[in-house]
């Protein structure tokens, strides 16, 4: 399958899919995440696969949602049945990545943040190069966490250092992701690609029907609780949206300034 946005290349039982929007940073726009959601997809009929690799071409992984995307400004002026029918593509984006088959293993180069993060925190292991960034920068604009995100990463690093993460919205380093837990490995950015073949080895050698299944079971012991919690995550983005504090976080972003917030 060819995709806009995505690299997909494979060495045996392992895929490597590389997000390819260089020149954005890998910013999530309607038409990547699109891609990855099929990408996720199609992965479903691919019985070779056991074992897909996520990375980011350039020297990030993803700077998170892409705010200058066009599509994201004719949505504003939709009904609003369209859009709130519109943010669920960043959950089912989500879900699809959380629920492959292939166990999946995400390579942070450089940033991770946003949805970018999120994309890292479904998989079901991650490695990052010793440079890199994750962060949830979103209650900096304004707006909650969603996309389903917010009990993969309490799973993670458990709820106080979540409420950290999530609520200060600072870009965390890899030492400290890896002390927390985020991160199961680092290693130096020219090993990363490497490293990540390595691990992806090492799952692909084992019977894939015996580890699918126990990836499963795992990920539904792990979020039972999600669905019935996060149901309505996008609905909190829609009533936070264009509020004064929105308005206030994305231009103090674009300004390159500390907001004010007055919680309004």
């Amino acid at each position: 399958m060819d995709y806009e946005n995505l690299i997909v290349e494979r060495q045996g039982h392992i895929a490597l899919v590389t997000l390819n929007r260089p020149q954005k940073l890998n910013a999530l726009n309607n038409d990547l995440m699109k891609d990855i959601e099929r990408v996720a997809e199609d992965f479903r009929d691919d019985f070779e696969t056991r074992v897909v690799i996520f990375t980011g071409s350039g020297k990030h992984f993803s700077a998170g949602a892409d705010l200058t995307d066009p599509k994201r400004a004719e949505a504003a002026k939709a009904s609003l049945l369209e859009r709130r029918r519109g943010t669920h593509l960043g959950p089912r984006m989500l879900r699809r990545l959380f629920n492959m088959n292939q166990i999946t293993i995400a390579a942070v180069n450089g940033a991770a943040l946003g949805g970018g993060a999120c994309l890292v925190s479904a998989c079901d292991f991650r490695i990052g190069a010793e440079d890199c960034l994750v962060g949830y920068p979103e209650v900096g604009l304004g707006i909650p966490l969603s996309w389903v995100s917010v009990p993969l990463c309490v799973h993670l690093i458990g709820p106080a250092r979540a409420k950290q993460m999530i609520i200060l919205a600072r870009k965390e380093d890899a030492r400290t992701l890896e002390k927390w837990g985020f991160l199961d490995e680092v290693v130096p950015q020219e090993e990363l690609i490497d490293r990540a073949f390595a691990m992806a080895e090492q799952y692909a050698a084992m019977p894939p029907v015996a580890a699918q299944m126990v990836k499963e079971s795992v990920n539904a012991i792990s979020s039972i609780l999600d669905r019935s919690i996060m149901h309505m995550d996008t609905d909190q983005v829609m009533l936070t949206s264009g509020a004064e504090d929105n308005i206030e976080g994305t231009k103090a972003f674009f300004e390159k300034r500390d907001p004010v917030f007055k919680g309004n």
